[in-house]
């Protein structure tokens, strides 16, 4: 039996990507998307829309007419998303998150919500990527203490938030793993004389230029010798997929707040 998937906000380059993705998922069935009501591709054919020819779907802006769905994406922007986990929460729906920029104060509103419905929170679905995270969870074990840790990133230059959630869930994961408070020992950006290098910190570096689809390293940098664990998408598909196996595993998972890792059993 088919889990039975919308898309919210799915006019965008990562919906289009999502409506594809669905549409080839032998374990999906896609039965709508969403759109603004201002936007030029209200009534449209989704199949259309992502360039893979008409498919019988339209987009809507009412996400009532998504009740059929199981599980609803969702890839918008921090304050629709809110909305739409409230409607999720009130429809008793699960929704997979790939919109990124939270505040701490909002993940735990999110948090919150999954006491009612499963909720994944996902700053980047990517596989590989979150095999990234477990890779730094065991550098970080094993040599954290005594690198120096910097974390660069680099998109595109529409994106909105800066790091990337996928930056800032990379210094996450290394913070709680050496037992340090990242929101104390982050730091965003160098300029003049700032003095020798705290060893405690942890450094971001971005760059948003062109069509850049996503790259992330972390480096653990000693005298001497230094290891640099890197991804790099090349295509939104990757994401795009990803999304459908955290949709598919989210379906029979009970009401709790979940994240990649625990889609892929990387958490044991």
């Amino acid at each position: 039996m088919k889990v039975k998937v919308a898309i919210l906000g799915c006019s965008g380059r990562m919906g289009r990507n999502l409506i594809q993705a669905s549409v080839e998922h032998e374990s999906i069935e896609l039965v709508g998307g969403s759109v603004r009501a201002a936007s030029s591709f209200v009534n449209f054919d989704l199949g259309e829309l992502a360039g893979i020819g008409a498919i019988g779907q339209k987009t809507t802006t009412d996400i009532n007419d998504l009740l059929a769905a199981d599980v609803l994406i969702d890839f918008t922007s921090i304050t629709s998303t809110f909305e739409n986990l409230t409607w999720c929460q009130n429809h008793n729906k699960a929704l997979v998150i790939g919109t990124t920029g939270f505040n701490d104060e909002q993940v735990a509103k999110i948090k919150e919500v999954g006491k009612y419905i499963p909720v994944i929170l996902a700053p980047n679905t990517s596989v590989g990527v979150n095999l990234m995270f477990k890779l730094l969870e065991i550098t970080a074990k094993a040599i954290g203490d005594y690198t120096d840790i910097e974390i660069f990133e680099a998109h595109h230059r529409f994106k909105k938030d800066a790091p990337s959630g996928t930056a800032v869930k990379m210094g996450q994961v290394i913070a709680d793993t050496l037992g340090r408070d990242l929101n104390k020992c982050a730091v965003y950006g160098r300029e003049g004389i700032t003095g020798e290098r705290d060893r405690e910190t942890i450094g971001f570096a971005t760059v948003r230029a062109g069509d850049i689809v996503g790259e992330h390293t972390a480096y653990f940098a000693d005298l001497g010798e230094r290891i640099e664990i890197t991804h790099k998408a090349s295509s939104r598909m990757t994401f795009a997929l990803g999304a459908m196996r955290a949709a598919f595993w989210l379906n029979d998972a009970d009401a709790g707040f979940y994240d990649m890792q625990d889609v892929l059993g990387l958490k044991d």
